[in-house]
């Protein structure tokens, strides 16, 4: 029996008939009749079996993920980037990786390093975009020609003059003859796009202190790893690549964005924050991610109030425009008249 919806599919995934429309394979043979919840959890204790095992109970859902990824991204080296992922991931909650994974596929990007990273927070799998990400829908757009992300070393030559016209205003030859020890360490960051139109946007450039200063003011994730003494945050661990990567963010300032890109930022912030990141989510999703598998109860309440808003026993129930539109346009007409 073909499973059309996505609520029948994790019915069939939680009780005891397999879901017969999964991808299902190897190690998923020895996992029929047994819940995600229960895999996950297996997962943990199984050495060398943990990524196999995840990416099975994953499999389980690769119809939702097809459905997610856009054209040009195949599943399959979609789930096969993430099976690289998976061994760290296992003690997260099924229900937070899931999400993960379907807001980075949802933005077209695979998590390898480079263009996403799914990154666990304790219990929680949480969605990063980096900085090749952040290019790669700049790209989408169509407005955008050429994304440009560098660091300059204290040996490099290099000029900053905003008041001289592009491209005279920025320059940056860096030493590549000389050794990385010799070229010193890095002194800036920078970003600039050049448009479909041949315009070139104004170059971001920001020093140490300046990276310092967003880490510190807008970074969440920053703060509980500092006050945990993790100290585990891609702000401890990779420095640099978000000093650029903050580079590229502060680009959407003086770029034309999309609609995407605008989506990417706060699904961004809202994982900084340890928020639940749920983007573009079909409604059905959304309310089966609240009731089903347990997630925030911030977020349960905002699905159910976007739920009322589209409930017709709701419409029904609130009084008609009609109704409230009669004394409005009886008080504009009083008005009207008193001013003549």
């Amino acid at each position: 029996m073909s499973l059309s919806t996505l609520k029948d599919r994790v019915r069939a995934a939680t009780t005891d008939q397999p879901a017969t429309d999964a991808t299902v394979s190897g190690l998923a043979d020895d996992a029929k009749g047994t819940t995600p919840e229960q895999l996950h959890t297996s997962a943990q204790a199984e050495g060398d079996d943990v990524a196999d095992q995840a990416l099975v109970w994953l499999e389980q859902y690769g119809n939702d993920f097809t459905r997610a990824l856009p054209s040009h991204i195949d599943v399959k080296a979609f789930l096969s980037a993430v099976r690289a992922a998976l061994p760290g991931l296992v003690h997260c909650t099924p229900a937070s990786l899931r999400q993960a994974l379907l807001t980075c596929a949802r933005f077209g990007l695979v998590p390898d390093g480079r263009h996403a990273v799914i990154k666990r927070e304790g219990k929680t799998a949480v969605f990063v975009p980096m900085a090749q990400g952040y290019v790669e829908l700049m790209y989408r757009s169509g407005r955008v020609g050429s994304v440009h992300v560098g660091m300059i070393h204290e040996a490099d030559e290099w000029n900053y003059e905003p008041s001289a016209p592009a491209p005279l205003d920025f320059t940056h030859k860096p030493a590549v003859t000389l050794s990385k020890k010799d070229r010193g360490p890095v002194i800036l960051a920078y970003a600039f796009a050049w448009l479909e139109s041949g315009a070139r946007s104004q170059v971001i450039v920001l020093s140490r202190e300046d990276a310092e200063e967003i880490r510190d003011e807008y970074s969440s994730a920053y703060r509980r790893a500092k006050e945990s003494g993790a100290d585990d945050s891609f702000w401890h661990t990779d420095f640099t690549k978000m000093w650029a990567k903050s580079a590229l963010r502060r680009l959407h300032k003086v770029v034309p964005m999309s609609a995407e890109m605008i989506a990417l930022l706060k699904a961004d912030d809202a994982g900084d924050a340890g928020e639940v990141q749920v983007v573009h989510a079909p409604a059905e999703e959304v309310h089966l991610q609240a009731e089903e598998m347990h997630l925030q109860a911030e977020t349960d309440e905002a699905h159910e109030r976007a739920e009322e808003s589209q409930d017709p026993q709701e419409v029904r129930t609130r009084p008609l425009p009609r109704k409230r539109s009669q004394p409005r346009r009886t008080t504009r007409k009083g008005r009207k008249g008193a001013r003549r």
